[in-house]
């Protein structure tokens, strides 16, 4: 599929859900509740940020609400074309199709639900494998520790333990409380490194959005991780743009600040006690490497903001622009051949940290 044809789904799909999102209207039927909810989360309720929104961050609706979507596309327009597919979905044979790769075990670290960890083992595993534990995005609110995509079998393939932690969401449970979840992920991982056929002292912590965010806030404030914080030898950051929250809220650009006001409130304490960039020069992991899409002007200032801050604390940090993508493919399309730029960009980081 085109770029310009990517766009037209993108648009088309940011058109119907702007369109009568959260009441009915002119006889289209309503989207589920968790649904609506869910797109009120992610985008707002104001129908022109909601357009915005859903051509960049599609991706990060659960399968059910993306199938609803695409369901009530196809009644709009009269055809199934929208129900088979979906909005910004591939057609057969495209990035859509991703390789799959079966859990090897489950880890739980905690009573919820969501406080468990998927591990994706290598057949031929002994036991000193690097493990790579990504961190899913979500605005903090939403998402899900399955929905890896290609990851898992392109990391095994080379020759990494690939893991996805789940950690609990908003609102019931604040950011500092998610980031304590990854670091109690952490320790429970490592405490069965060996039936997860890898290396405790080794470990590469990857996250997009949000879980960038998650993932940059616990290898610099050891607070969270305790123990286990000096196994974090290296982190990917794809497509982040809050590590220095206070000035992400007070950037006149920024993309959804309510959305960030919600989440990190509006004590100046908590929001600079919340952001990675205060942390650095501490117990910083290592090794850095933040992505992000050449386009996305906020990513790009706080990418290369908390990359600067680490390296003039002498880690091996680096920002990475990455071309002809977007904030929801820069997570889905890694591991993939349409994701070569920033795939190739994280495997020689990884080559780099463990070689």
């Amino acid at each position: 599929m085109n770029i310009a044809a990517k766009a037209l789904i993108a648009a088309a799909a940011a058109a119907a859900l702007a369109a009568p999102i959260l009441a009915q209207q002119r006889g289209n039927a309503r989207l589920p509740a968790e649904c609506r909810a869910e797109i009120t989360a992610l985008c707002g309720s104001d129908r022109a940020q909601i357009r915005t929104c859903l051509r960049e961050k599609y991706a990060e609706l659960s399968d059910g609400c993306a199938k609803s979507l695409g369901e009530r596309m196809a009644a709009r327009r009269g055809n199934g074309e929208g129900a088979r597919r979906g909005p910004g979905m591939r057609a057969q044979g495209g990035v859509g199709q991703y390789a799959s790769a079966r859990i090897s075990s489950t880890v739980i670290y905690g009573k919820d639900a969501r406080q468990q960890v998927d591990i994706y083992t290598p057949d031929d595993a002994v036991g000193d494998a690097p493990l790579v534990l990504f961190v899913h995005g979500g605005g903090w609110q939403m998402g899900d520790r399955a929905r890896v995509q290609a990851k898992p079998q392109h990391f095994k393939e080379a020759g990494y333990v690939f893991a996805s932690a789940g950690y609990r969401l908003l609102p019931g449970s604040p950011v500092e409380q998610q980031a304590a979840d990854l670091g109690a992920a952490l320790q429970a991982l490592r405490a069965q490194a060996e039936t997860g056929g890898f290396d405790p002292d080794r470990i590469v912590l990857m996250g997009h959005s949000a879980g960038a965010h998650l993932a940059a806030l616990v290898a610099t404030d050891p607070q969270y991780a305790g123990e286990a914080f000096g196994a974090i030898r290296g982190v990917v950051l794809l497509d982040g743009a809050g590590y220095d929250v206070p000035a992400a809220i007070a950037t006149p650009t920024m993309e959804m600040p309510l959305l960030y006001r919600d989440v990190f409130g509006t004590d100046p304490a908590r929001q600079k006690a919340l952001s990675p960039i205060t942390h650095v020069g501490g117990k910083d992991a290592a090794h850095w490497l933040a992505l992000y899409v050449a386009e996305r002007a906020n990513a790009k200032a706080q990418s290369e903001a908390l990359m600067a801050a680490l390296a003039k604390a002498g880690k091996d940090a680096s920002a990475l622009a990455i071309t002809g993508t977007d904030h929801g493919r820069m997570n889905r399309e890694l591991g993939t051949e349409a994701g070569k730029a920033q795939t190739e960009a994280v495997d020689a980081f990884l080559a780099r940290v463990f070689g």
